[in-house]
């Protein structure tokens, strides 16, 4: 009788276990789903005279990438969003996030641009607002503003296929 207990709390806790096991770590989900994009204004990283906000991106699906120059991640990604860009599947708003107007512009310019305008967040606000963990981070906002999915750590061809477009198609129904 005096093992009972330690069994039963050695059965739970090896349940709890076998649970966590089988959780994805790399899924982090966002209490912005289906709540409005932050406010901001910020400035645009080509023409820093230039202010974005809310309203200059809203009307129609797109995706909203953050990035940076110092990224490692962000160089994995980014042909696959020069790809998607030349489709015209859809519009990509790119955040540059914690870097350098100068090394995010070189970078660039090394790269391509698949970024129908881009948001220079210097000190990370809006980053901040929008629960970055780290770069990159894409998330997918409807034409009213509402974000609808946010994707941690690079796109890949398989994301892009099975979750993005999929949902990009669905809202481009809806507007």
């Amino acid at each position: 009788m005096r093992y009972v207990i330690p069994l039963g709390v050695f059965i739970v806790l090896v349940i709890l276990l076998a649970i966590g096991l089988r959780l994805d770590p790399r899924y982090v989900p966002s209490p912005l789903i289906d709540k409005p994009m932050p406010p901001f204004e910020l400035p645009d990283l080509a023409n820093e005279a230039a202010v974005l906000t809310n309203s200059d991106i809203s009307g129609k699906p797109h995706l909203l990438n953050v990035w940076a120059s110092w990224c490692a991640a962000c160089r994995t990604e980014h042909p696959l969003l020069m790809r998607l860009a030349q489709s015209g599947e859809t519009s990509i708003l790119g955040l540059n996030y914690k870097d350098t107007r100068d090394d995010a512009l070189a970078w660039l310019g090394r790269h391509g641009d698949p970024y129908t305008q881009t948001v220079f967040d210097h000190a990370g606000k809006l980053g901040l607002d929008l629960g970055v963990y780290g770069v990159p981070e894409t998330f997918l906002i409807d034409s009213e503003g509402v974000i609808r999915y946010k994707q941690i750590g690079p796109i890949t061809p398989d994301i892009l296929e099975s979750v993005i477009k999929p949902m990009l198609e669905i809202l481009g129904r809806k507007n």
